[in-house]
């Protein structure tokens, strides 16, 4: 396949061959493997639509993560307000544990919506060459 890029001048000597312009050989496989690059980075129409609609399904999973998250930071942040209005300890440790549960149980859920956001990414159709 590749012979006649391997001649070497003493072989060209012994035959009536033309020698290889090295300089258009180099171009001429450069010109041949940039347009494969730019055909095979090609994606069609529909297949653009679906990453998008893949991307846009995820972002908004994401963003209801963090909906979640500021959502239970205001839960939690008025919970506390609560034991500072309470001089008792055990009233304000347990409204200190109400709090800590609150974040923790919305970040466990933030978690887990994040994690079937990064799920539809990755189920997304790969490029077709």
């Amino acid at each position: 396949m590749f012979e006649g890029f391997c001649r070497t001048s003493q072989s060209r000597s012994h035959t009536n061959e033309k020698p290889f312009n090295s300089a258009k050989q180099i171009t001429l496989c450069l010109v041949t493997a940039a347009f494969a690059l730019a055909f095979s980075a090609c994606d069609s129409k529909q297949e653009n639509a679906r990453e998008d609609a893949v991307e846009q399904k995820a972002d908004s999973m994401e963003n209801k993560a963090d909906a979640v998250r500021d959502g239970a930071e205001k839960k939690a942040d008025a919970i506390e307000e609560q034991k500072t209005m309470s001089n008792d300890s055990s009233t304000n440790s347990a409204l200190e544990n109400k709090a800590d549960a609150t974040r923790d149980a919305a970040e466990k859920n933030a978690d887990a919506i994040e994690n079937q956001a990064e799920a539809v990414r990755d189920q997304s159709p790969a490029p077709t060459p």
